[in-house]
């Protein structure tokens, strides 16, 4: 099973739509505060539907509670982010692995990424696109991971 990290989201509906992936994913989610929004916010509940119920995301109330509990985990940090060449398919993923991706308006902070730079991975665009949204990223590059794995894992298969 995967981690995904979303840190300081700012968007409910994007953290519902990515806690109901992580449910039809069988992915943790851990949800790094501070947020603009309360994670029991209607918003939220709704984009995830009934699903939300069935997730129990972690909850930090800072990046450093979290670094505390995991930094010994930061060799399989992942970030997603703008700020590098590499391209997520190009990471080899591995069960456990914490993959990290940062406020809507944001991004992740440099000097977190720093942690373990060389795991900064990105999703390529056209000349004109700046980024996609939140749950989209989230999405993309959390199925990479998958099916770079999926023999590890149980899902119900398509008839």
């Amino acid at each position: 099973m995967f981690n995904i990290v979303l840190v300081h989201p700012q968007i409910p509906q994007n953290t519902g739509s990515i806690g109901r992936m992580c449910v039809n994913a069988n992915l943790n989610l851990h949800i790094v505060k501070p947020t603009v929004f309360d994670i029991s916010e209607k918003a939220v509940r709704r984009a995830g539907l009934d699903y939300w119920a069935k997730l129990n995301p972690m909850i930090w109330e800072s990046l450093d509670e979290f670094l505390a509990k995991n930094i010994d985990k930061k060799d399989r940090f992942f970030f997603a982010t703008t700020k590098t060449n590499r391209l997520y398919y190009d990471a080899k993923f591995q069960p456990g692995d914490f993959i990290f991706f940062g406020g809507e308006s944001t991004g992740l902070p440099r000097d977190f990424m720093d942690i373990n730079f060389k795991n900064a991975i990105t999703i390529p665009m056209g000349e004109a696109g700046r980024s996609l949204n939140l749950a989209t990223s989230v999405g993309i590059i959390s199925y990479e991971a998958i099916r770079q794995n999926i023999d590890k894992f149980e899902f119900r298969r398509p008839v």
